[in-house]
């Protein structure tokens, strides 16, 4: 038969066995603690050291030095809480306030740089639009003074007042991947704002630095107007004839076929102006009723041809 324990014997028996339960229960526990101690401990760790990276030589006025014990009073409220949980939390709550501080400070440094940055770029643009018209002001190309302006005891060309190179660098020359386009463009500007000299040298500059560019025809185009607008035009039938001669089939031919013949009332010789007419009907009869038919109207009128 089988004996029965005592009571004594059982409750002895009930205690071992709720001793090893609570120690087996507790073990996994203190080692999730320490595990999540050792992981903060590297977090502090790695923020202290991204904080010397990115602020060296930091002080108290953007983050702490080390993270700060818990105060007296946390310690109180937090004292039915056990104490390793209570410190993990202090920390995690520092370590949160230390990114936040961190984060704020590197994206008003980053706001800081780009203000600096777009205020050198504006500096460097305008210096470099004043160098350039300065640069157009005071040159004189040699094919539209001729030799005498190079002779000995020459007068020297005027210098530009300060309100026309003002001026002149208020004219933005834009910026893009078709360095041609953007010199084309830039001379039509100088042209469209009455600076005829500046326009005049620019365009030529255009030409010079890109021979084979598409734009070719309108800046050859566009510098005869220049000249022509400018007072010079027996430089300006040069250049519009040459811009046809060469170029017959240039989207700006049969315009400057038209402002040849502009050139050449403007020098008094409206018989060949009557001719430079002819040879735009001749040619391209196409513009010459189309989008030109008013201009090549009046030009005839002008000049007087049957």
């Amino acid at each position: 038969m089988l004996a029965l324990p005592s009571s004594r014997t059982f409750s002895l028996a009930v205690a071992a066995i709720t001793l090893v339960a609570s120690t087996a229960l507790s073990t996994p526990a203190i080692a999730q603690s320490n595990n999540l101690d050792r992981r903060v401990e590297r977090l502090e760790a790695e923020v202290r050291a991204v904080q010397r990276k990115v602020f060296p030589g930091g002080s108290e006025r953007f983050f702490e030095p080390e993270v700060q014990s818990e105060t007296p009073a946390q310690s109180q409220n937090s004292s039915n809480a056990s104490p390793v949980l209570a410190d993990l939390l202090a920390r995690v709550d520092a370590l949160e306030a230390q990114l936040a501080g961190l984060t704020s400070q590197t994206e008003e440094n980053s706001f800081r740089l780009g203000q600096i940055e777009n205020r050198l770029q504006s500096i460097e643009a305008a210096e470099k639009a004043r160098e350039e018209a300065q640069t157009a002001a005071t040159t004189i190309a040699a094919s539209d003074n001729g030799p005498a302006a190079a002779a000995p005891g020459a007068a020297p060309a005027a210098e530009p007042s300060a309100e026309r190179i003002a001026a002149v660098s208020a004219i933005i020359k834009p910026e893009s991947d078709d360095a041609g386009e953007d010199d084309y463009i830039y001379g039509f500007r100088l042209w469209d704002a009455g600076f005829y000299p500046e326009a005049q040298q620019q365009l030529r500059l255009t030409l010079e630095k890109h021979p084979n560019h598409a734009r070719n025809s309108h800046a050859r185009n566009l510098l005869g107007r220049a000249l022509l607008d400018g007072g010079k035009p027996q430089s300006a039938a040069k250049i519009l004839l040459e811009n046809y001669q060469t170029n017959p089939r240039g989207a700006r031919a049969p315009d400057s076929l038209y402002f040849l013949g502009a050139a050449l009332i403007a020098a008094k010789d409206n018989e060949k102006a009557c001719a430079a007419f002819d040879e735009l009907a001749d040619a391209y009869p196409d513009t010459a009723s189309g989008r030109l038919a008013t201009r090549l109207s009046s030009g005839r009128e002008t000049a007087g041809c049957s």
